[in-house]
């Protein structure tokens, strides 16, 4: 299978486990983006998005303005959509791409959803975190013949990133 998407349940190692793959795969010059939460005094108040390549966004706040929300939080979809297309993830030069992660928040972008059709599509390597729980497009990606889905748990989060690093390198190689 020529994808791999990591699910499983909030805070269980997903973020950590794909920017550990997205730095032993440097070589290969990824691109893509993940999350980091927005803390306050100890309680969450939303999400950042940083691409691979050092760029920023608030992708959701408690306290944005704009009427898209999951959850408590308000996205920036209009945001989003201007980073994605900074980006350029589908004729970006390099065959690795890197997201964390395919989520209720990001399916809120057309943009989004069009741009992860076209790199599932392509002959690029997509590396992706994606919601334990989802229907339309995240279960529609989840259900793809080329995707591999990795339930990461708190028994295997440890040794996943040696065992997919060895994987991935052997498919890239063989891609090169």
């Amino acid at each position: 299978m020529r994808h791999v998407l990591l699910t499983g349940v909030p805070g269980i190692g997903k973020t950590t486990l794909i920017r550990e793959l997205a730095k032993r795969l440097a070589a290969y010059q990824p691109a893509g983006f993940y999350t980091e939460e927005i803390r306050e005094r100890e309680v969450r108040k939303g999400f950042r998005l940083v691409s691979l390549d050092g760029h920023e966004l608030t992708l959701a706040h408690v306290n944005n303005p704009g009427p898209f929300r999951v959850g408590r939080y308000k996205v920036d979809v209009a945001g989003f959509e201007r980073l994605l297309a900074a980006l350029d993830l589908r004729h970006a030069p390099t065959g690795v791409i890197i997201i964390d992660e395919i989520g209720k928040m990001e399916c809120l972008s057309r943009r989004f959803t069009e741009d992860m059709t076209a790199l599932l599509d392509s002959s690029k390597t997509v590396i992706a975190t994606i919601a334990l729980k989802a229907t339309g497009f995240i279960q529609q990606v989840k259900e793809r013949p080329d995707c591999r889905l990795i339930p990461v748990t708190v028994a295997n989060r440890d040794s996943l990133a040696d065992s997919l690093f060895t994987e991935l390198q052997q498919k890239l190689r063989i891609q090169l």
